[in-house]
């Protein structure tokens, strides 16, 4: 809704414009509505990311000489928003050129794939983080990392997010002022350069290389299931927060966050990211009592709760660390049953 503007609607609307939004107007949004935007601002405000060249169905043959001219794995991005499906990885050179002709010449994605950004494959391990903005000063929200593969040990297909924790072990103290530094200053004071004013959230898609920071997308929101392990760790007011942010004086509010680390596991319908049925009824919520189930692919059939969705239920817990966390997580995890639940055992494991 904020790539299509609908800040733009309500502040244009004379019935509406009283009413506070939190999320940038149709131009800033582009930050996450377009890959090739995000890679130019971050090129423009000297921001570390991958080098990259953008192409479109008329300089396709261009596209495949990059590509020839880069080391595998090789990485294609959908200049638009494909629904989280518009990032393909491949090993293969030939397979890369096949992809290419597939999103450029066969449209695979519709518009968002008139235009496709490669870009250097870089290795190393991701985390996010993000802050809340009011177009002058920001306040930084805890790290987090989530696990975005269906499959244990980062395995299969990509979801919408199979669990997550917060903070993130490997970002030390040093680690988070080079992102300050080198990714979220240069970014504020970017859009303020670029004359965007910009009010509200920016989640940073990072990877940490060689203990350097380097950005991989840009979104406009928090993510999810990123926000099941950052909002349960706020202890200031959420809704003073934005009270601050739409009145542009963030910089007068203090926010605090609890010590403890948050993990969320999530809770899937059997064969999601795929087919999967719907109307599978959940029994044991109610039990779940050291943790928070959050209820996302769930409604009402009668009195009972029934699985409406892929991503069924999150289920976070607080814990001196992440393990501490999660170990209640999965404990909890135990007393909700329904028909082909699947879970990730392994959120974690790379930590």
């Amino acid at each position: 809704p904020l790539v299509q503007g609908v800040h733009d609607f309500i502040a244009a609307d004379p019935d509406l414009k009283h009413v506070a939004v939190i999320g940038p107007k149709k131009y800033g949004a582009q930050l996450e509505g377009s890959k090739k935007f995000a890679k130019e601002f971050m090129v423009r405000h000297n921001i570390p990311t991958a080098q990259y060249k953008d192409f479109t169905k008329e300089t396709l043959e261009e596209g495949f000489a990059f590509l020839e001219g880069l080391q595998p794995s090789y990485v294609l991005k959908a200049d638009g928003l494909a629904a989280g499906k518009g990032v393909v990885i491949l090993n293969d050179l030939k397979e890369a050129k096949k992809e290419l002709s597939e999103m450029l010449s066969n449209q695979k994605f519709g518009e968002a794939s008139s235009k496709v950004v490669i870009e250097e494959f870089l290795s190393g391990i991701e985390m996010s983080c993000f802050v809340l903005t009011d177009g002058k000063y920001y306040v930084n929200l805890p790290s987090a990392k989530d696990y975005k593969r269906i499959g244990e040990g980062d395995t299969g297909l990509n979801t919408g997010g199979m669990g997550a924790v917060s903070p993130v072990q490997f970002a030390d103290e040093d680690f988070l002022q080079k992102i300050e530094n080198k990714v979220i200053k240069p970014t504020i004071e970017g859009l303020q350069k670029d004359g965007i004013d910009y009010q509200g959230f920016i989640f940073f898609g990072l990877i940490k290389v060689k203990d350097e920071p380097f950005v991989i997308e840009y979104n406009v929101r928090l993510g999810d299931p990123e926000t099941e392990v950052i909002i349960p760790r706020l202890k200031t007011d959420l809704l003073e927060i934005f009270e601050a942010a739409s009145s542009k004086k963030l910089n007068e509010i203090k926010v605090e966050f609890d010590k403890r680390s948050a993990a969320t596991v999530m809770l899937v319908s059997g064969g999601y990211p795929e087919d999967y049925a719907k109307g599978k009824i959940i029994s044991g919520i109610e039990n779940v009592k050291d943790s928070i189930a959050f209820h996302a692919g769930t409604t009402l059939k009668g009195d009972k709760v029934v699985t409406s969705g892929g991503r069924v239920i999150a289920v976070t817990s607080y814990g001196k660390d992440f393990k501490g966390a999660l170990q209640q997580s999965y404990h909890s995890i135990n007393h909700i049953t329904f028909d082909k639940m699947y879970f990730r055992r392994d959120i974690g494991f790379d930590l």
